[in-house]
């Protein structure tokens, strides 16, 4: 995000309309030409217009990771939704995920037996089977099981009357800079998923879905037991896709229009967009808390709830007082859980703003 539309009150975070399309008609592309379903994690973005955008394009349904996210994404259209979580089912959960198995094609996470009990508990008697993935572990080390011990998490779904659709996985070890990181990622996913695929199968389960993908690891994927790929970040970017050398500069759709506040020294300035705008993300290989495009070598090296403190390179000229900036986040979803809107802009003016609906869904 280079060009920011003059007059912009500050902080905002503004999306350029026209990189957003090409990163989510280049996704689309790459899936159909895999042989390959997308069914994109909108927790990235939150905007039921970016939803619309994706299926439009060809995305099969959306993932989200809250029950929340998906009460926000039913309301606004989308009737096939996959909660890519282990959502453990209390009182209240169990109400929200009856009532939206009633309303939408709803498919939720299990890794444990006991999750899988209580979820089929929850939706017992609904309108529409809702169907389980179990979750496996392919090397991120996270949630999920073993790929041997997959058989038994989908064995007691089927007991609590669950329909059991397959596996998914997430390789997020795949971030790390360097293609050898995302390919190791990518064919670790392969065989997590292979082997628990073939697990339910010994089984007797009609295994229909094998979901895995990230951004970091799209254009690693090749034909294989995976079938469905989940990429979320890459509908804006971020510092940390462009460090890992996942997406170039001008493929990140999203960035923090800041004010310079102060200068207070030839080697720094002062910005009004902290943590409350950019998050406090830290990423492993990027440095500091974001990336300005116009000042290569700056680093965020302070940051506080309304003030980011940026470090000039040795020499460096810097910013006049009062001036704009781009600054790209570290890690987009969380700005974007912070904010109520994002600012749209196309050709350098701002021709929409969209509602980040789904905005502290959580829970």
């Amino acid at each position: 995000m280079l060009h920011l539309p003059e007059g912009l009150a500050t902080p905002a975070l503004v999306v350029d309309a026209d990189v957003l399309e090409a990163n989510v008609a280049r996704m689309a592309a790459a899936a159909r030409s895999g042989g390959f379903a997308l069914r994109p994690h909108a927790k990235t973005h939150k905007c039921a217009e970016i939803a619309r955008l994706q299926l439009a394009s060809g995305a099969g349904g959306l993932s989200v990771a809250t029950v929340g996210e998906a009460e926000v994404f039913a309301g606004a259209g989308v009737d096939d939704l996959f909660v890519a979580y282990p959502v453990w089912v209390d009182r209240d959960r169990a109400r929200r995920v009856r009532a939206l198995a009633d309303t939408v094609a709803l498919r939720v996470g299990v890794e444990s037996a006991e999750g899988a009990r209580r979820l089929g508990a929850a939706v017992r008697g609904a309108d529409r089977p809702v169907r389980v993935l179990v979750e496996v572990d392919s090397g991120n080390h996270r949630t999920g099981v073993r790929p041997a011990d997959a058989g038994a998490v989908a064995g007691a779904a089927a007991d609590a009357g669950l329909d059991v659709a397959g596996v998914f996985t997430f390789p997020g070890h795949g971030y790390g800079p360097g293609a050898d990181a995302r390919e190791r990622a990518a064919r670790d996913e392969e065989r997590a998923l292979g082997e628990a695929a073939e697990a339910l199968r010994g089984l007797g389960f009609d295994v229909r879905t094998v979901s895995g993908g990230s951004t970091p690891t799209a254009g690693r994927w090749r034909p294989g037991p995976v079938g469905e790929l989940r990429p979320g970040v890459y509908v804006f970017n971020d510092a940390t896709q462009l460090a890992i050398g996942t997406c170039a500069e001008d493929e990140v759709a999203l960035a923090a229009a800041a004010t310079v506040v102060a200068v207070p020294a030839p080697d720094r300035f002062v910005l009004d967009a902290g943590s409350k705008v950019l998050g406090s993300d830290r990423s492993p290989w990027a440095p500091g808390h974001g990336h300005l495009p116009r000042f290569p070598g700056a680093v965020v090296d302070g940051l506080w709830e309304h003030h980011a403190v940026v470090r000039l390179p040795e020499g460096a000229p810097g910013p006049r007082l009062g001036e704009v900036l781009a600054v790209v986040p570290n890690h987009v979803c969380t700005p974007v859980n912070l904010a109520d809107e994002l600012l749209v802009a196309r050709g350098g003016a701002v021709v929409d703003r969209w509602r980040v609906a789904a905005r502290g869904a959580n829970t």
